[in-house]
């Protein structure tokens, strides 16, 4: 059984796609976030909220759906390296799934793709996570 809760950012002047964080707890395995939209300085603060409960949730691994994710930029990065600290410390493993290519070209062009284990697929996050990483 799972449990799924949704945010969604109310931003009525924006005409970039609302962003939508669907969280799914798989019990016992992992924590899966969606991001569904777009990630700017106006979306950083719920993206930060809701990968800081999922961390808390302190689920043995906490995977991060990108699939879905139409345009990032440094505040996505900024949320996810926040995020992926506060992992190390609540000994959560964090992963990166289906990145779409603005988003895999950011973690390359700043280096940061070296310190997230980055899986193709949420299925492969799940499962062995190193074997498919890459």
């Amino acid at each position: 059984m799972s449990t799924r809760r949704s945010f969604r950012s109310r931003n009525p002047g924006a005409l970039a796609p609302l962003l939508q964080v669907t969280v799914v707890t798989v019990p016992g395995r992992a924590v899966v976030v969606r991001l569904d939209g777009e990630v700017d300085q106006d979306q950083r603060r719920r993206l930060e909220a809701a990968l800081g409960s999922a961390v808390a949730l302190r689920s043995p691994r906490l995977v991060v759906d990108l699939a879905g994710l139409g345009f990032c930029d440094s505040s996505y990065l900024n949320a996810l390296l926040g995020a992926r600290l506060a992992a190390q410390g609540a000994e959560v493993e964090l992963l990166l799934a289906a990145p779409t290519a603005q988003a895999r070209r950011l973690l390359e062009i700043t280096g940061t793709d070296e310190l997230f284990t980055v899986c193709d697929s949420v299925r492969a996050a799940l499962g062995d996570a190193g074997a498919e990483a890459g």
